[in-house]
C-alpha cells in the first residue's frame, strides 16, 4: 500500500484578552490579526475567527474550483460570494448547554466561466466534492445550503 502524503499547515499565535496576532509559517510568512466585537470582549479591530472561518470557505472553494475547472478544461473569470453563517451566542458568550457551532450556513457563489449547463454542474458538485473547507462544514452538523451561478466570461 502506497504511502499517503500529506501537506502541513501550521499557525503559531500569541495574544492577549481576545486579540491575536497569527503567523502562518512557510517560505514565505504570512501575519494576520483576530479580534472580535466588542459585545464578545473585543475592540473590532481585526476580523473576528468566524469572519476569518467563513473567508476561507470562499478562498478554499475558489481554490479548488480553479483546480477542478483546469481538469474539466474550462476557462474561469471572476468569482463572486456572498456567505451568512447564523449563530446563536447563547452557547460562546453565555454558556449555555448545546452547540457552539453555526447554526446555519448559507453561501451563494456567482463564477464567470465558458462551461456548458451540465460541465457547470460537475464544476460546482466537485468543487464542493474537493473542497476540504466545504466538507468540514457540511460533515459539522449545521444546516448548509449553497447556491451556485454561472455568468458568462467578460471580455
Amino acid at each position: 500500500m502506497p504511502i499517503k502524503q500529506t501537506v502541513p499547515f501550521v499557525v503559531d499565535a500569541e495574544g492577549t484578552g481576545v486579540a491575536q496576532r497569527l503567523v502562518v509559517a512557510g517560505d514565505h510568512e504570512h501575519v494576520f490579526t483576530a479580534d472580535t466585537y466588542p459585545s464578545f470582549g473585543g475592540d473590532d479591530a481585526a476580523p473576528s475567527p468566524l469572519s476569518y472561518l467563513l473567508g476561507a470557505l470562499t478562498s478554499c472553494n475558489q481554490v479548488t474550483g480553479s483546480l477542478v475547472a483546469s481538469s474539466l478544461g474550462v476557462a474561469l473569470g471572476k468569482w463572486s460570494f456572498h456567505i451568512q453563517g447564523d449563530l446563536d451566542p447563547s452557547v460562546i458568550a453565555g454558556g449555555a448547554e448545546g452547540n457552539a457551532n453555526f447554526d446555519r450556513v448559507a453561501v451563494r457563489v456567482t463564477v464567470e466561466t465558458d462551461a456548458a449547463d451540465d460541465v457547470f454542474e460537475t464544476f460546482h458538485t466537485e468543487t464542493e466534492r474537493r473542497c476540504p473547507v466545504t466538507q468540514m462544514f457540511k460533515r459539522s452538523g449545521l444546516a448548509y445550503t449553497s447556491e451556485w451561478t454561472k455568468a458568462p466570461l467578460s471580455a
